[in-house]
């Protein structure tokens, strides 16, 4: 049974993006083990509160996501 754990900042994404998310990173996965395992295939979506995301030492945020992303 695959599992993808996928872990972000809280906020950053909307649940239609994480929908999406989920969707292509299933269609990823089968793509290499196999359609026969779509019905086992689990992708985790975890969300870490802002400021409990470190990068480079610092902490980061939803905002501080949207400002790289460039939104």
């Amino acid at each position: 049974m695959p599992l993808v754990n996928i872990k972000g900042i809280s906020g950053y994404l909307t649940l239609d993006q994480k929908k999406e998310l989920i969707s292509k990173v299933t269609d990823a996965v089968l793509s290499v083990e196999g359609e026969g395992l779509r019905q086992a295939t689990w992708v985790v979506i975890e969300d870490v509160p802002p400021g409990a995301w470190g990068v480079g030492g610092q902490p980061m945020s939803d905002g501080d996501l949207r400002r790289l992303a460039g939104r």
